[in-house]
């Protein structure tokens, strides 16, 4: 006999992914028979145009390709050259070979080297992993941190599914903390302690809280307050911080910058809060995604549970070497007066600049529209708008008949979690300049039919 649905666990038929959820499967089918979708539902820059950057396609080519090291050498600059031969030596056989559980030592050591020049406070490349995308990193996070049915995750509401499926599958509880819509998407202590407090009368043994900064999906950065407020907390209820700092360069408002959880940590001199911190290549200005490049760095956590996180990244005997060179061309990437430079920054400087473009004519042209509210999109890849709908309506039927009319596929906000009795769609602002504002105009007029025809 085969394997029937009623077979599987339970907790793989509860797991639910809403970026490629059942919207996306119509889209498909829809470009299937011919018509022309906007794929506004998932942060994937490359598929929307973003062309990758020279220096790590590069470098990914000579170390795919070692010949070319002596077949081609007057191809690539000089510093490229020297790059991939450290490389490649790094890696004792190559990449076709397993590197060791954590990853490449040499390239881990290039991100402790990019922690420590970034926030100014000493890191441990025994302490980092690279990982198969950030995903990975968090998946073994929560494994070691979830021991049984009773325990529970503080994940942010709205937040990116991966944490509310991995939960799932995990077996274990989630506790929902809400943002602050009318503060930019800011956490407030009252909402944390609420939440925490009514998982612990329900049997919940609290565990750890996820944050995400830059927000994903609300686009809102965190300032330093914001952040130890969050330490504190965590240190006075006993929890592990999961910090998702994967869009630490798309920062995009004048006078904002990305602090992260590991530095404010160092500065308040915090050594009782266990903190797991997660980037990858996949967002940033590379948009990476599908060499899956990413790390995870340990903070204040014993040398026994180290070893048990070595253990679960041991199972599955190393991150991909493609993307570990991926990451290294992220951390240390092409320094000032190198020849790879000058067109690495102009690539770089491009792509951040057209997103922050971007971020500001989909914010201003979403609040236009009547029946839409958008926060100012100050980091990350993505809105989150509020919509007024008609009575009785969801913002699932919302999108989907968006994307029947117009082509345009976003994800509705019941899959990143909400306040009751409001609705919210997330989209990317990742399609180009002309069709942001294609989208704007679209999603005008169907915004006033909808509400209209119902």
């Amino acid at each position: 006999m085969t394997i029937r649905l009623e077979d599987l666990g339970r907790a793989v038929r509860d797991t639910q992914y809403a970026v490629r959820g059942p919207i996306v499967a119509r889209a498909q089918e829809l470009e299937r028979s011919g018509r022309e979708i906007i794929y506004c539902n998932i942060g994937n820059p490359h598929a929307l145009g973003q062309k990758p950057l020279t220096y790590l396609r590069q470098v990914l080519a000579l170390c795919q390709y070692p010949d070319l090291l002596d077949r081609a050498p007057q191809i690539f600059p000089e510093d490229v050259l020297e790059t991939a031969r450290k490389l490649l030596a790094g890696t004792g056989h190559g990449m076709g070979a397993y590197s060791e559980s954590k990853g490449v030592r040499f390239i881990r050591q290039a991100v402790a080297d990019f922690i420590e020049e970034r926030d100014g406070i000493p890191a441990d490349p025994d302490a980092i992993y690279l990982t198969d995308g950030a995903s990975k990193g968090v998946h073994t996070a929560l494994r070691i941190l979830v021991s049984g049915p009773q325990d529970g995750i503080m994940i942010p509401i709205p937040q990116y599914p991966l944490y509310s499926a991995t939960l799932t599958l995990l077996g274990c509880r989630q506790v929902g903390y809400f943002l602050d819509e009318s503060r930019d998407w800011k956490l407030s202590r009252r909402m944390l302690e609420e939440s925490c407090d009514a998982a612990a009368g329900a049997g919940t043994r609290v565990k750890g809280i996820c944050v995400i900064n830059p927000g994903n999906p609300t686009g809102a950065v965190l300032d330093a307050e914001n952040i130890g407020m969050i330490i504190d907390f965590a240190r006075e209820r006993g929890l592990a911080i999961l910090a998702d700092e994967v869009y630490q360069e798309n920062v995009y408002l004048r006078g904002d910058r990305f602090l992260s959880f590991a530095k404010v940590l160092a500065g308040k001199g915090e050594r009782d809060v266990s903190l797991f911190s997660f980037h990858s290549c996949s967002k940033g200005f590379l948009g990476e995604c599908g060499q899956r490049g990413g790390y995870m760095e340990l903070r204040n956590i014993p040398a026994d549970v180290v070893a048990e996180v070595t253990k679960l990244q041991s199972v599955a005997l190393c991150a991909n070497l493609t993307g570990q060179v991926a990451t290294y061309c992220m951390v240390r990437p092409p320094r000032p007066g190198e020849p790879s430079y000058g067109l690495y920054a102009q690539e770089r400087d491009g792509v951040l600049g057209e997103l922050r473009a971007r971020a500001v004519l989909l914010a201003e042209g979403l609040n236009r529209i009547d029946g839409i509210e958008c926060n100012v999109v100050a980091g990350a890849m993505y809105a989150f708008p509020r919509v007024t709908l008609p009575p009785g309506r969801t913002d699932e039927e919302y999108c989907m008949a968006l994307l029947e009319e117009t082509g345009i596929c976003v994800v509705p906000g019941t899959g990143f979690g909400q306040v009751p009795g409001t609705a919210h769609f997330r989209t990317t602002i990742l399609p180009s300049t002309d069709r942001i504002r294609m989208v704007v105009e679209k999603l005008a007029a169907f915004h006033a039919s909808f509400g209209a025809a119902r």
